[in-house]
């Protein structure tokens, strides 16, 4: 199937209203941000009318907006929830706010200032500020339903012919039968098409037959967006929730991306490794470059395509280790330890991972991150059989961007996939890491990954 079956679909303003509604929540943010600062302002200006104090604790101020802001990402209180429900949004606020003024407590009093700033006051301005951000959020949220309805893009996918399912305005209908759309888990290059179409969605419910919502279970487990499927009635879908579309209940199958302030720790994460260790490694790129080159006839990079985020296909990139009349774009065959494809230089590089290095450069274009699920060529196999036939689960693993390395890796699960088992135990480890992804478990990755550069498995 053609690329463009999926891409027809999209006409220019189906694609402009994802990013509408993108920029729209965007700008909420901004305000919401801005308004939280404004409120805490408030807050400490009413504090300073009791001050009992010599010395003014309105430039505590200058601590506290910081860390509340900081406290209000960490625990999501600028994620997509607070835009519309009035109780998520106030109780993310009191849980930063909360936090904010014990730490700057215990800042006043390990810095022995206590005796100067009147705490009267201090707890006066906090509690103000908890006032103003309960009131400010309550109105912001009802004003947000009330003026701009939905803050999220909505697909419905129907593929069940005898079905009706009515769509509410602003949402983008899909008949996939005729778009040429079709959940087949045993072809990577329909998954694809299908991924270039969620990917423009915020929310995906599907209207399919009883006999193909497993299937569409797991596209939209793997496809980065709040997936949900009409009616299901099979606990094998793994429902996470339950939930309403028009006058149909709907299980919810995937939870979708990670929150915006998750990705944005995530990318930040991202970017302050790689680029200092790109700047840092340029000479032994270079250095690699150059042997390569001498060493054997060819391009110095090879390039091949990848299963990504949201089952999407992209290009890898990698130092070429093997000669060039022997190189594998499929992937099909895994190295062995005398495999007599892979030149001098390939067998060190390979040894000690140097050939992964310019998958930096797939971090910073996006492709990528430094941490997640290590993504595999189409025709990868485990024992004889291709890896989506040895697990249906393996689409679920691509709900996050692949990674330079992952918790499969650290735990000694790397290197061919001469069985099946091989790969089992792969899934097992890369969906325990997309079910529960922190930053703190990222790092400790990372960090685990310098012990086994060098592995026996690797040639």
């Amino acid at each position: 199937m053609q690329l463009d079956t999926a891409l027809q679909f999209h006409s220019a303003s189906m694609r402009r209203r994802k990013i509408n509604a993108s920029r729209l929540r965007v700008r909420l943010f901004a305000f919401l941000i801005l308004a939280d600062q404004l409120c805490i302002l408030l807050g400490f200006g009413v504090g300073e009318l009791i001050r009992s104090g010599p010395v003014s604790s309105f430039n505590l101020i200058y601590l506290a907006a910081p860390l509340y802001f900081t406290l209000s990402m960490m625990c999501n209180g600028y994620s997509r929830p607070v835009l519309q429900r009035a109780e998520h949004s106030i109780g993310r606020a009191l849980l930063s706010i909360s936090v904010t003024s014990a730490a700057t407590l215990a800042a006043v009093f390990l810095l022995r200032a206590s005796e100067d700033v009147s705490r009267l006051n201090l707890i006066a301005s906090f509690v103000m500020s908890a006032v103003a951000l309960i009131a400010m959020r309550r109105i912001f949220a009802i004003a947000v339903r009330e003026f701009f309805g939905s803050v999220e893009s909505v697909l419905v996918i129907l593929d069940d012919p005898a079905a009706a399912i009515n769509v509410e305005a602003g949402h983008d209908l899909l008949d996939a039968k005729a778009q040429g759309l079709q959940a087949d888990v045993g072809d990577p290059n329909k998954m694809h098409n299908i991924g270039m179409v969620l990917v423009n969605y915020d929310r995906v419910v599907v209207h399919c037959e009883n006999s193909r919502r497993a299937d569409w279970a797991l596209v939209l487990k793997g496809g980065n967006v709040k997936g949900e499927i009409v009616q299901p009635s099979l606990r094998t879908l793994g429902a996470v929730g339950i939930s309403q579309f028009g006058d149909h209940n709907t299980l919810v199958i995937a939870k979708g991306p990670l929150s915006l302030p998750s990705r944005i720790q995530k990318r930040i994460f991202d970017l302050a490794f790689t680029l200092p260790v790109i700047l840092a490694a340029l000479p032994a790129l270079a250095l690699i470059a150059l042997a390569i080159k001498l060493d054997s006839p060819g391009p110095i990079l090879f390039k091949q395509k990848r299963i990504g985020r949201s089952n999407r296909l992209f290009d890898i990139y990698k130092f070429r280790s093997m000669r060039v009349e022997q190189l594998d774009h499929g992937g099909s065959r895994s190295a062995s330890r005398d495999d007599d494809r892979i030149t001098r230089v390939g067998k060190i590089i390979r040894r000690t991972s140097m050939d992964e290095l310019p998958q930096l450069f797939n971090v910073l274009l996006g492709d990528m991150s430094l941490v997640g699920p290590r993504p595999h060529a189409l025709g990868s196999l485990a024992g004889n059989q291709l890896f989506w036939d040895v697990s249906r689960e393996y689409w679920c693993r691509h709900a996050l961007k692949p990674g330079i390395t992952g918790l499969a890796q650290v735990r000694g699960f790397r290197g061919a996939t001469h069985q099946m088992s091989d790969l089992q135990n792969r899934l097992e480890a890369d969906l325990e890491y997309v079910s529960g992804w922190t930053l703190l478990r990222d790092l400790h990755i990372l960090v685990s990954t310098f012990k086994v550069l060098l592995h026996k498995n690797a040639y």
